[in-house]
Parts: C-alpha cells; sequence; structure tokens
C-alpha cells in the first residue's frame, strides 16, 4: 500500500508539474506574414486586348482546360496523363515522402512507450562472483518505459508547423507539375496538328506545281517556252517536296514527345495526320492581376516554403533552452520466485532536463542558418511572384499582336493566291513568262505557310497564358494536412 501511496503522490506532483509547464509553453518562431513585394499587386495587366479579355475569376480555365481548343484527340490523350506519365508518379511520391516527414513530426505530441523484456540464464565467473553466491543466476524481466518531452519552448510545434507547410508546398508542387505537363501535351499535339496544317498546304502546292511543269513541258516540246522555264518549274516542284519532308520529319519528334508524356514507347504509339484538326486559336479569359499568386500552384509552394523557414527559425532558437521530460517506467524483476509477485515490482516516475552548456557555436550557427533560409526562401518568393506576371503579361503581348499579324497575313494570302492564278492564266496564254509564275507561287506559298506559322505561335501563345494564369488550380485543391 505504501508503494501505491507513494506512486500516487509522485504521479500528482507530476500532473501539477506538467500542467504548469505546459500552460506556460512559449514559441520562439517569429511572427509570420507572407514576404513583401518591392510594389503592391497591380491591379490589371497592361497587355490585355480583344483575344485576351478579362473576366470575373469564375470564367478562367479552370479542370479541363484544354478542352476550350475543342479537340476530343487531346482531350482522350491529357486523360492519360494521370494514369501513365513517371514524372507525375514522381512527384506524387515525393508528396507521399513530405505527408511521411509530417507524420513523423507529429508523433512528437505524445509520449514514447518502449516495452522491455527479457528471461536469461547467466553463469558467473569463478574468479568474479561473491563467495557463496550461486554459479548460475536467472535474471527475468518484464517492464516498460513512458518518456514524453514537454515542448516549452516550441521546438516540436514549430517542428510540426514547417513539416505542415512543406507538405502542403509539396502538394502544390504536385499541382503544378501536372499543370505543367498537361501544358508539354497540349503544346506538342497543338504544334503536330500545324505540321498536318502545312504538310497539306504543301501537297497542294506540289499538286499544283506537277501540273505547272508538266504544262510548261508541253509548251517546252512545242517550242513556246524555254528550257530555264522547265529548269524553274522542276525546282519549284522540288523544294516544295523537299520543303514537305522536313514537315512531316518535325512531325514526327511531336508525336515522339506525346507519347512519352502519356508513358507510351515512341515505337508503339501513332496519331494520323488530320489537317482540319488544327483548331482556330481560342479567347482565352483571364482573371484579375490580384488573383494570379491565389491561383498559380508554384507562387502558393514558395509562399508555404516561406512559412516552413520562419518555424525552422523557432525550433533553432528552442535549442537555446533546457530539455525537459517527464518519465515513467515500471514493471517486474526478479532472479528466483514469481516474477508477477508484489515483492518483485519495481516503478520509477519523475522529471528530467539536459541543460545545453556548451558547443563551441554549433547552435549559434543553426540559428543563423535557419534565419538566412528564411532570407532565401522569401526572396524566392517574391522572384516566382514576379516571374510569374512577366510570363502572363508576355503570353498576353503574344496573344493580342499575333492576332493581329494573323489577320494581315490572311489577307496576304488571299492576295498572293490570286495574283498566282492570274500569272499562271497568262503564262498559258504567252502574255507573261514562267518568272512571273513562280514569283507569284512563291509568294502564295510563303503566305499560306506564314499564316499556318502564326496560327500555330497564337495556339502556343494561348496554352503558354493558360499556363501562366493557373490552369486548372484552384485554391483549396491541395489536400488538407
Amino acid at each position: 500500500m505504501a508503494d501505491r501511496r507513494s506512486m500516487a503522490r509522485a504521479a500528482g506532483g507530476a500532473s501539477a508539474l506538467l500542467t504548469g509547464l505546459l500552460l506556460s509553453a512559449c514559441s520562439f518562431a517569429p511572427a509570420y506574414a507572407p514576404p513583401q513585394l518591392p510594389e503592391p499587386l497591380p491591379a490589371a495587366y497592361k497587355e490585355t486586348g480583344p483575344w485576351t479579355p478579362a473576366a470575373p475569376a469564375d470564367a478562367a480555365p479552370r479542370g479541363a482546360w484544354w478542352a476550350l481548343f475543342g479537340d476530343a484527340t487531346l482531350n482522350d490523350l491529357e486523360g492519360r496523363i494521370d494514369q501513365a506519365n513517371p514524372d507525375l508518379a514522381a512527384a506524387l511520391a515525393r508528396y507521399d515522402q513530405a505527408r511521411a516527414l509530417l507524420s513523423q513530426a507529429r508523433a512528437g505530441f505524445l509520449p514514447d512507450v518502449d516495452y522491455d523484456g527479457h528471461f536469461t540464464r547467466n553463469r558467473q565467473s569463478d574468479q568474479k562472483k561473491l563467495p557463496g553466491s550461486p554459479t548460475f543466476v536467472s535474471d527475468n524481466v518484464v517492464g516498460g518505459e513512458i518518456t514524453y518531452e514537454l515542448d516549452l519552448w516550441g521546438r516540436v510545434r514549430n517542428t510540426v508547423k514547417a513539416e505542415r507547410a512543406a507538405s502542403r508546398a509539396s502538394a502544390e508542387d504536385l499541382a503544378a507539375t501536372r499543370l505543367s505537363l498537361q501544358a508539354q501535351l497540349a503544346s506538342a499535339y497543338l504544334s503536330l496538328r500545324a505540321m498536318d496544317a502545312d504538310a497539306a498546304v504543301l501537297a497542294d502546292a506540289i499538286a499544283a506545281y506537277e501540273k505547272a511543269l508538266g504544262l510548261t513541258e508541253a509548251r517546252y516540246r512545242d517550242g513556246a517556252a524555254t528550257e530555264i522555264d522547265v529548269d524553274r518549274a522542276r525546282s519549284q516542284l522540288e523544294t516544295a517536296r523537299s520543303q514537305q519532308a522536313s514537315t512531316l520529319s518535325s512531325r514526327a519528334l511531336f508525336e515522339h514527345a506525346i507519347a512519352s508524356l502519356i508513358g507510351r514507347p515512341a515505337s508503339t504509339f501513332s496519331l494520323a495526320a488530320n489537317p482540319q484538326a488544327f483548331p482556330a486559336p481560342p479567347p482565352v479569359p483571364v482573371t484579375a492581376a490580384s488573383d494570379l499568386v491565389q491561383r498559380r500552384p508554384d507562387v502558393a509552394a514558395a509562399e508555404r516554403r516561406a512559412f516552413a523557414a520562419n518555424a525552422r527559425i523557432g525550433v533553432a532558437k528552442a535549442a537555446f533552452f533546457p530539455s525537459i521530460g517527464l518519465d515513467a517506467g515500471g514493471g517486474f524483476d526478479t532472479t528466483h520466485g514469481n516474477l508477477l509477485s508484489a515483492g518483485a515490482s519495481y516503478w520509477t516516475l519523475g522529471p528530467s532536463i539536459v541543460l545545453p552548456l556548451f558547443d563551441a557555436g554549433r547552435r549559434q550557427g543553426v540559428a543563423r542558418q535557419s534565419q538566412a533560409e528564411f532570407d532565401e526562401a522569401s526572396a524566392n518568393y517574391k522572384a516566382v511572384v514576379l516571374s510569374a506576371f512577366q510570363q502572363v503579361e508576355d503570353s498576353l503581348a503574344q496573344c493580342n499582336r499575333l492576332a493581329t499579324a494573323s489577320d494581315a497575313e490572311a489577307k496576304a494570302a488571299d492576295a498572293a493566291a490570286r495574283a498566282q492564278d492570274i500569272a499562271l492564266k497568262q503564262y498559258r496564254d504567252g502574255a507573261t513568262t514562267y518568272l512571273d509564275v513562280v514569283t507569284a507561287q512563291t509568294a502564295a506559298l510563303d503566305a499560306k505557310r506564314l499564316l499556318v506559322g502564326l496560327n500555330s505561335q497564337r495556339l502556343q501563345a494561348s496554352v503558354g497564358l493558360i499556363r501562366a494564369l493557373g490552369g486548372g488550380w484552384t485554391p483549396g485543391t491541395s489536400p488538407d494536412v
């Protein structure tokens, strides 16, 4: 009974001590605020235009943003990224690692419980044992121990805060990786369709040049054309064939890139040519400039890393103060007789303290390092935000300026096509030389191919703008950790 009363008094005292210490617990992490930019966020983007209209945030492309291009094949390909892309799988594994680190940090809130049990039979040295003591001795122990660190200075709490922020940053990294891969796939697919359209333009030109060469050879046989005219027509035809082969070579590279993005070997993947699948560039609605830092996962990740670095300052400062714990243990220990009898019991209960005295400046160095890491994370956050606004403005300028260029080039292509028809008709009638035909055909083909190229650039700018605006990522999509 006496042992039980003593244990109860010790437990009560320890409980009172624990309560008092926890109530006075503090944290040495500095008060956190997101790093401030050199200037306030702009109220609006300066490069908006008719092809990038400003709109409320809920109208911005989210979720399956690639559906803006209206291509069922692209929609299907984008859906395969989550299933088989190895880069996305690696990003998911990194997020799982961050979650595991958070679980490890949270374990500091609870005591460690250990069990100790062993049953041994020992022979003592004849030259070491005391006179009269037995040669063979048993040692049977069944017991356990509980240890708990009192988080007086916020070391555990700030560690958990830091790991939680790091886990959320990893979740945003995962979202950024997914968005990047989606944009890469859309860019490669639209480039492939641009190659299809360019190849179709060249195929039409090759068919026309073959007819022109036949006409010129017939006129040469009749004495109405010179050998120079024949060579010019043949050179025109072979140049177009060479350009078509180069276009198909570029198309193959984009097809291979798409295969890798969806986790397929390039040797087993192909997409049929379809010039009609080359879409018209869509207008991309734009969110308010102030919403950009909430929409982009890389910005959110950079901010969470700054928060984590701020919390780790508190962890480093807590190391200057005593580590106080509460230890409790008990069990049964005997060398003979009934192991579980009252006489074989033992217990221990009480606080422990470790006071740092001298470490040659190690803790001070860790504290300076943590402050420098926070400064680095803050600077990185500012750089990511500034880069985000630059990328949006760049894409806005491209979308709107290229639209103007495309409209002008469409008119130029129409005029060049009419000039080509007129020159060929006049040549048939003998009113002009074949050099005028070649000049008109070259101008017409160049104008058509340039128009395809400009529309391709506009599509790429649209993808770039959606990516710069944060794509399908929205606040709150990362798991609550």
